[in-house]
């Protein structure tokens, strides 16, 4: 119980807790995660929009400002003089337009450095917020109306560029937009106001998303108009992050583009075409996740401890009861019969003990019944023992005995002879041996010279001598044995291992030894072996512990073989003795008696 039903029941309290920790644990953080993405992308997307809302409106008051510029006479007159023009026309046009409408635009705007009208014809007029206007060749000129060309849209649209005619370090956005003459629906000239980077920079500064994520803007030409760090304004995105920001629209993406993985959401501006992009890396991101699993694992180990815990009690309550019921039980078997006191608790475990008493006292009454009847069998028993003892002891091969008689009489037809006299001898001794009925055990000494005897019968009938190699040492030699066990197995040789004759090269070898509590002898021929379906058939014979039956199909009784002798080892020492047998083909046989070394058991002990 306290290897099995302890551990089993906290075994499966155990999957049980883990089970539900892990489906809450998991259900809760993918919920949470889905949540927070969500959260932080709708964060990311409003910080965009409100970006972009108040760029636009920003550059929307700029707009207004060249508006006084577009819908002016003096202005459009202005654009469409020749390049020819006398020196004062150009004086009067330059003050007027100065004084009705740019000093009226740096009133109401006064963060514009410069605004300046250019003509395509080559006509220029350019004004400075508090500072004197360079001067400008012909050549200057046609070079920045060469790049206004390039940089802006034909049809009039406001038009945002990182560019400032001056040429100067101080970082310039220009708004400018192209302007028909008086006389011509076609576009004749620019429009232009410039204002530091600076100033327009100051709409994003309070834009705060943590201390890796970071907010920048890009124009048409991936080149950065706006970052937190000021040294990579100027410089031009990767290339990749670039196609990605135009292909992705409005939706939230991912790039490893600038050595990190991180997530960006990108809103393109109205009037400058310029892409305004939120990064946060992905650490960032899962920082929150991260510290919520944490809590998740903490909370999950306290609460498994303290289920397991209590799981380890109610598994206690369980097992105690059936603890003391089986040490009752155990007592029981060895004839205790002791009745177990009922716990305070009533409950199943409580009902069970309860019979458990009951079932004592009725076994203890039965069991005195039982006890006075085998007394009165066990002496009928032990003669029923004796009796197959002492049948087992007067089996004699007849076939050795009829083999043996035949080669008597030959000799004595032939000549008259010793050898007739030494077979006969050696006949009588082995029938003395064999019929004696007393049970005690016998030397090793004794059966080896039971088989010597049964060797000069064997010589004479095989023609020639054969030698058995007897490797026993001498202090071996006093160890008790069973009789008649050695010479059947030696025969067994003779009969089925050596079955097509002696041959040359043929050996038996007798050994014996000890082995702890064992003492062991030991048979080895290397005859024609058996075959593993064969030797498996003997084992289970051996196994029945019985006496061998008349051989099948022969109707005459079998020989002393190896059936019996491992019975008659039981019948002696117990049935965790007899013979062991190891059989190969290739190999040969070989046959161990096991025996004790301290002689038969008391309660086995039988007199003649």
């Amino acid at each position: 119980m306290r290897a099995t039903l302890s551990r089993k029941l906290l075994f499966y309290f155990t999957i049980v807790i883990l089970l539900s920790l892990s489906a809450l644990g998991i259900s809760f953080y993918s919920i949470s995660a889905k949540q927070l993405q969500a959260s932080t992308e709708n964060q990311m997307i409003q910080i965009v929009n409100n970006a972009v809302h108040h760029t636009n409106l920003y550059i929307s008051s700029y707009q207004r400002s060249t508006v006084a510029l577009l819908t002016d006479l003096r202005v459009k007159r202005y654009i469409d003089l020749s390049a020819d023009r006398e020196e004062y026309e150009n004086y009067r046009y330059t003050t007027d337009i100065r004084d009705a409408i740019v000093e009226p635009v740096w009133i109401r705007n006064p963060e514009i450095e410069a605004l300046y009208i250019i003509g395509y014809s080559g006509n220029a007029l350019y004004y400075y917020n508090g500072g004197s206007a360079p001067s400008f060749t012909q050549e200057d000129t046609a070079r920045q109306i060469r790049y206004f060309k390039e940089h802006t849209d034909v049809s009039g649209q406001l038009n945002v560029i990182n560019y400032s005619i001056r040429g100067d370090q101080t970082p310039m956005l220009t708004l400018i937009r192209s302007i028909r003459g008086l006389q011509s629906p076609e576009m004749k000239g620019f429009v232009g106001i410039e204002v530091k980077a600076e100033e327009l920079s100051t709409l994003w500064k309070g834009i705060d998303l943590g201390p890796e994520s970071y907010f920048f803007i890009v124009d048409g030409e991936g080149r950065i108009q706006y970052h937190n760090d000021q040294n990579k304004v100027g410089t031009l995105i990767p290339d990749s992050l670039g196609k990605q920001i135009e292909q992705a629209g409005e939706a939230m993406f991912r790039s490893s583009a600038e050595g990190v993985e991180k997530s960006y959401i990108s809103r393109n501006a109205e009037y400058s075409g310029w892409h305004l992009v939120v990064s946060i890396p992905d650490t960032q991101l899962q920082k929150p996740l991260i510290t919520i699993r944490n809590y998740i694992i903490v909370v999950a180990i306290l609460t498994f401890m303290i289920a397991l815990f209590l799981a380890s009690r109610f598994g206690k309550s369980v097992t105690t009861p059936i603890r003391i019921l089986m040490k009752g039980m155990s007592q029981t078997e060895k004839g205790n019969w002791e009745l177990i006191s009922l716990p305070k608790s009533q409950d199943e475990v409580t009902g069970l003990i309860v019979r458990y008493n009951l079932m004592v006292t009725r076994l203890s009454e039965l069991v005195d019944t039982v006890y006075q009847s085998e007394l009165k069998n066990k002496e009928m028993e032990a003669e029923r023992q004796k009796a197959e003892f002492q049948s087992l002891q007067l089996q004699i091969n007849p076939h050795f005995l009829y083999n043996t008689l035949e080669t008597v009489v030959c000799y004595a037809v032939i000549q008259d002879s010793d050898e007739i006299s030494e077979i006969v001898g050696a006949l009588s001794y082995m029938l003395h041996y064999s019929v004696r009925t007393n049970l005690e055990e016998i030397t090793v000494a004794n059966e080896l010279k039971h088989v010597i005897h049964y060797m000069v019968i064997i010589n004479h009938r095989i023609g020639r001598p054969f030698e058995i190699d007897v490797r026993i040492k001498p202090e071996m030699l006093l160890r008790k044995m069973v009789r008649l066990t050695l010479q059947p197995l030696v025969e067994n040789v003779f009969q089925h291992a050596f079955r097509y004759g002696v041959e040359d090269y043929h050996t038996i070898t007798i050994d014996a030894g000890e082995d702890g509590d064992i003492f062991w002898v030991s048979i080895t021929d290397n005859g024609s072996g058996m075959t593993p379906e064969r030797l498996e058939e003997l084992r289970l014979k051996l196994s029945e512990n019985r006496l061998a039956d008349v051989e099948e199909g022969k109707g005459s009784p079998g020989g002393i073989g190896v059936q019996n002798v491992h019975r008659r080892i039981q019948l002696v020492f117990g049935e965790e003795f007899g013979v062991d047998v190891e059989s190969s083909p290739d190999w040969g046989t070989r046959m161990i008696m096991r025996m004790p070394i301290s002689g038969r058991k008391e309660h086995q002990v039988l007199n003649a």
